[in-house]
């Protein structure tokens, strides 16, 4: 994944966290945010070379995943938000575009509502704001879910990151509790929602298609694009792709043809 020009790590303190993160490229910043379970490796491994040729692609690791630890407080996407512009901050950004993939939608449709001055432009990938956006048995999943079900790359990528087994579980159980606890957000905070705003959706993500046409239709700066397959395939995700093989690179000419209009 490293793209060897340009590319710094490091960790920050943040809200309590030593947070891990990357830098990659030069130019104007591009904040990445992972989903649930994930890792940078996972969700962006595959399209951060090539997103970093143009620009500074900035990746973090949020609370209780990958390389940055935990603290004694729940999951919420409020304190994801206040963690990535506290960092942000520490890397004396004043202002950037951000992609949230999956959860990593829903932490920067938080970043948007709490800290709309740090926002440029944003990209929700995967992402959705009512529960209603996927199946009852969607939600009835996390009643008995255990780590067994969770995909064998997230687990194998965590365990990269923090080599224990007992931090994977806790990051499971937080990030099930999390959805468990989901309540989405209202038409009108959407509705404030002021920066423009890319909305990608695969034609069969978890959430459904007529969902991602309900949020192009109800944030007032919108564009919406629907690309064919599965949960964040389009963007390389490891889990989701077909052995192992990333076939839509055009998606990065997609991403930039909105941050460069």
């Amino acid at each position: 994944m490293q793209n060897n020009t340009n590319f710094t790590s490091g960790y920050s303190a943040v809200n309590g966290l030593n947070m891990y993160y990357e830098i990659h490229g030069q130019g104007r910043p591009l904040v990445l945010i992972h989903g649930g379970g994930s890792t940078i490796e996972t969700s962006f491994g595959n399209i951060i070379p090539l997103l970093a040729k143009g620009r500074q692609i900035i990746a973090v690791e949020l609370q209780a995943h990958g390389h940055t630890n935990d603290r004694n407080s729940d999951l919420t996407f409020e304190q994801d938000a206040d963690d990535v512009v506290t960092l942000l901050n520490n890397l004396q950004l004043s202002k950037a575009d951000f992609l949230g993939y999956s959860n990593g939608g829903q932490t920067l449709i938080e970043i948007a509502l709490r800290h709309s001055r740090m926002v440029g432009k944003i990209i929700l990938a995967s992402a959705f704001y009512k529960q209603n956006a996927v199946t009852p048995e969607f939600w009835k999943g996390f009643n008995n879910a255990t780590l067994d079900v969770m995909p064998k790359a997230l687990k194998d990528s965590f365990l990269r990151a923090n080599n224990s087994e007992a931090a994977l579980l806790n990051m499971f159980n937080k990030d099930v509790q999390r959805m468990k606890a989901f309540k989405g957000w209202t038409d009108d905070q959407m509705k404030s929602i002021k920066a423009p705003t890319l909305i990608i959706n695969g034609n069969n993500d978890v959430g459904s298609v007529e969902h991602a046409v309900e949020m192009y239709r109800t944030i007032p700066n919108a564009q919406l694009t629907i690309i064919p397959g599965k949960h964040g395939a389009y963007l390389g995700a490891i889990e989701y792709l077909d052995n192992g093989k990333w076939e839509q690179q055009y998606i990065v000419d997609i991403i930039e043809a909105f941050l460069d209009e």
